[in-house]
C-alpha cells in the first residue's frame, strides 16, 4: 500500500471516528433531555396530585354541607325546629326525657332490658317520654352512621309515633344493632332492612325514598345540636342518659339505671312528686 492511501485511510477513519463520537454525544444529549423533561413532568404531576389531595381534605364534607340545606321536619315533632319529640297520652303529667345515640352499645343494652318496661309504662299512662337524638359516636368513633340513623328516625317519626318507637326498638336490637367501631348504619339499604321489620315501614315507599334523600339530614343534625345543649344544662356526660323534672335519673352505679329494678326504684320517687 502506498503511504498515499495509507494516510487517506488514516484520515478517512479519523472522520468516521468524530461523526461516531459526534452522533454518541447527541444521543447522550437527548438521553439527559428526555430524562429531565420526564423529570418534571412527573414533579409536576406529584404536585399536582398533592394540590388535588390537599383540596379535597379541605373541601367540606357531605354533612357539612347539610348544615347549609332547608331545614324539613318531621311530623309528630314540635318546637321551632322540630326536635321536640314527646310521645304518650296528653294526661300523663310526668315527661321522662331520654338521650341515646344510634351508635350506642349501652344505649342498645338499656334498649332490649329496660326498653318494654318504659314502653308498657307510656302505654299505661305513668309519663311521656321525650326523645333527644345524640350523633357525638361517629365524631369520636369516625363514620356517619348515628347521623344516618337518626336522620332515618326522623322519616319513621314522620309516618306515625308508633312506627318510631318500634323502629327504634328494632335499630338497638340484638340482632341489628352492630358493634360501635362498626359504621353499619351508614348504609341506607341497611337502615331499610331493619325498617322492614316494623309493620308501617315495611315497604313504605315514603320513608324509604326519604331515607335515600336524606330528607331528615338536617333534622339529624339540629337535634344533634340539642343534645349538645342539653348536655351541658344538665351535666350529662354520655348516652344514655335520662331525666326528670329537670334531673338526672341515675340508678345505684351512679348513672342511668340498666335493669328493670333499678329503673323502678330510680323513678318511683320522681313520680310521687
Amino acid at each position: 500500500m502506498s503511504k498515499r492511501n495509507s494516510s487517506e485511510a488514516k484520515t478517512a477513519a479519523r472522520e468516521r471516528l468524530r461523526i461516531e463520537r459526534e452522533r454518541e454525544a447527541k444521543r447522550a444529549k437527548t438521553k439527559r433531555q428526555v430524562i429531565v423533561a420526564l423529570s418534571a413532568v412527573a414533579v409536576l404531576a406529584v404536585a399536582g396530585g398533592i394540590g388535588y389531595a390537599v383540596v379535597q381534605a379541605n373541601k367540606p364534607g357531605y354533612w357539612e354541607d347539610v348544615k347549609s340545606q332547608k331545614l324539613v321536619k318531621p311530623a309528630n315533632t314540635s318546637g321551632e325546629n322540630g326536635t321536640t319529640v314527646v310521645i304518650g297520652k296528653a294526661s300523663a303529667k310526668k315527661t321522662l326525657a331520654m338521650y341515646e345515640d344510634p351508635r350506642c352499645p349501652v344505649c342498645a343494652q338499656f334498649e332490649q332490658t329496660v326498653g318494654p318496661t318504659v314502653d308498657k309504662d307510656v302505654t299505661d299512662g305513668k309519663y311521656k317520654i321525650q326523645y333527644v337524638g345524640a350523633t357525638f359516636l361517629d365524631d369520636k368513633l369516625t363514620g356517619e352512621g348515628s347521623k344516618n340513623a337518626l336522620s332515618a328516625l326522623g322519616a319513621a317519626l314522620n309516618v306515625s309515633s308508633e312506627a318510631f318507637l318500634e323502629y327504634k326498638t328494632a335499630l338497638y336490637s340484638a340482632k341489628y344493632h352492630p358493634d360501635e367501631t362498626d359504621d353499619k348504619f351508614k348504609d341506607d339499604s341497611y337502615l331499610i332492612k331493619v325498617a322492614d321489620t316494623v309493620s308501617a315501614l315495611k315497604g313504605n315507599a315514603k320513608f324509604q325514598t326519604a331515607v335515600k334523600n336524606g330528607t331528615y339530614d338536617k333534622w339529624a343534625l339540629v337535634m344533634s345540636d340539642k343534645f349538645d345543649t342539653d348536655s351541658k344544662k344538665y351535666n350529662i356526660q354520655g348516652t344514655p342518659s335520662l331525666v326528670m323534672d329537670g334531673k338526672l335519673v341515675n340508678g345505684s352505679n351512679g348513672s342511668a339505671p340498666m335493669t328493670v329494678a333499678d329503673f323502678h326504684s330510680a323513678l318511683a320517687p320522681l313520680l310521687k312528686g
